[in-house]
C-alpha cells in the first residue's frame, strides 16, 4: 500500500527531550554485542508505548550489549511517522528486544517481520510474541539479516518500513541502509540507529534526524519518493536535537 504520510521532508529541529541508551560492541547480523563497553549498561525495563498493546512490558533478557529502544525514542518515531500503521509490511532487520518491531504490530501493522541472530533474543521474542497472540502478523527469522536481505528480495518480498538497529561501532547500519532498495516498496520508509549520525547513501534522502544521549537516530526515504511538507507542526529547518 502507498504510504501516507504525516512528516515534513525536511529535517527538523525541536526542543530537547530526555532519554538515550549508551552503546554496545557488536557482533555483526544481530542487535546483541559481543561485550559492553566500559560503563555501558543495557536497560531491561521496556513496554510497548503505542496501539492496541500498549503498557505492555517486553521480557528483556540479561545479554551484554542488549539495547532496547528507549520509550522516549520510540515515542518520537511514532510522531514522526503517525501514530498507526495499519496495513503496513514492516522489517525489524537486528530486532534484539523486539521492541520496534512489536510496536509497529501494536499500532496496525499487518505484517511484521523480525529477524534475530542471538537465540535466547529471539526464544524471548517468540514467548512475547505467543502472549501477546500475534503469530498471525509477526514473522520471526533466525540467523544472518543480510543472507534474510538477499532470500527475501529474491522472492519478491517488499517492505513499506524497515527498522535498522544494528550493534553499534559495526557499519552495519550503513551497510544495511546501502542495499535495502531491493526490499523497498513504493514510499518506504527507512528508520536508522547508530552511534553516530548516518549520511544517507546515493539513492536516499534523510527526512529526520535526533539524538538521544549517545544513541543518534534517523529517517530515511528513497531520494525521489520524499515527502512534501506537510503536516507537522512547527516544522523548520535544520537537525532536530534530542539531548538528555
Amino acid at each position: 500500500m502507498r504510504w501516507q504520510p504525516s512528516w515534513s521532508a525536511t529535517v527538523n529541529r525541536r526542543r530537547a527531550e530526555p532519554g538515550g541508551r549508551p552503546p554496545a560492541s557488536p557482533v555483526a547480523g544481530g542487535r546483541i554485542a559481543g561485550a559492553r563497553q566500559a560503563g555501558a549498561a543495557a536497560p531491561h525495563r521496556v513496554r510497548i508505548v503505542g496501539g492496541a498493546w500498549k503498557r505492555t512490558p517486553l521480557r528483556v533478557p540479561d545479554l551484554p550489549g542488549l539495547r532496547p529502544t528507549p520509550d522516549r525514542v520510540r515515542e518520537t518515531l511514532f510522531n514522526w511517522l503517525g501514530q498507526t500503521l495499519d496495513g503496513l509490511r514492516c522489517l525489524d532487520a537486528f530486532a534484539g528486544s523486539g521492541a520496534l518491531g512489536l510496536e509497529a504490530a501494536s499500532r496496525g501493522a499487518a505484517r511484521v517481520l523480525m529477524i534475530e541472530r542471538d537465540r535466547t533474543a529471539l526464544a524471548a521474542i517468540r514467548d512475547t510474541v505467543g502472549r501477546l497472540g500475534a503469530a498471525d502478523r509477526v514473522e520471526l527469522a533466525g540467523g544472518d539479516a543480510f543472507v534474510e536481505f538477499a532470500r527475501r528480495a529474491a522472492a519478491g518480498e517488499r517492505f513499506d518500513l524497515v527498522f535498522l538497529d544494528p550493534p553499534f561501532g559495526t557499519g552495519l547500519a550503513e551497510k544495511a541502509l546501502a542495499g535495502l532498495a531491493p526490499l523497498l516498496a513504493p514510499g518506504a520508509r527507512v528508520y536508522v540507529e547508530s552511534e553516530a549520525s548516518v549520511a544517507p547513501p546515493p539513492g536516499f534522502e534523510r527526512i529526520r534526524a535526533g539524538r538521544a544521549g549517545q544513541v543518534h537516530y534517523h529517517l530515511f526515504v528513497m531520494a525521489n519518493e520524499a515527502a512534501p511538507a506537510v503536516g507537522l507542526a512547527g516544522a523548520g529547518a535544520g537537525e532536530q536535537g534530542v539531548n538528555e
